[in-house]
């Protein structure tokens, strides 16, 4: 036999090999399967922060002056300097989450009837100082200095 004749392969066995010749492998076909799953799984991480944000937005509508104000402008603060965290609301409240975890919120004073709105950060915050750290702030109005404390403590928070 030639040497030419024995380094060709039929048709036949490359069909047999890759199994579709028309078509995409099968690692292809898997890696695409894969795809199309993580673009449902974005979509619907999508859907459901907007619809988060949606309900947040819905709960601070509701609240009356001056925590109407401030709620507004603490969405503005955490949603810009934390993108990562999540509107949601938790307890009636408008709070922001990572990983399905609240990390802050926000409590007007109506709610339970205080004289003061809160700014309360959970457990997975982390603000870790110590021994010892706050983790809920009184608020009774939102000047340029106590935005930028919270800003700091939200980068913190999430960091």
């Amino acid at each position: 036999m030639s040497a030419k004749k024995e380094t060709k392969k039929s048709a036949k066995s490359i069909v047999a090999k890759n199994k579709n010749p028309k078509g995409f492998t099968e690692e292809e076909q898997a890696a695409m399967k894969e795809r199309a799953k993580e673009l449902k799984a974005e979509a619907r991480a999508n859907k459901k922060k907007a619809d988060g944000e949606k309900d947040v937005l819905e709960k601070i509508a509701e609240m009356p002056e001056p925590d109407r104000v401030m709620a507004q402008r603490l969405h503005r603060i955490i949603t810009t300097h934390a993108p990562d965290l999540w509107p949601k609301t938790w307890y009636g409240m408008p709070a922001y989450a990572k990983d399905g975890k609240v990390v802050c919120f926000f409590q007007s004073a109506q709610k339970f009837n205080a004289r003061y709105a809160t700014l309360g950060f959970s457990d997975t915050a982390n603000l870790d100082e110590g021994s010892m750290w706050p983790t809920a702030f009184a608020l009774k109005e939102l000047t340029g200095t106590e935005e930028e404390r919270i800003v700091a403590l939200v980068k913190k928070a999430v960091s």
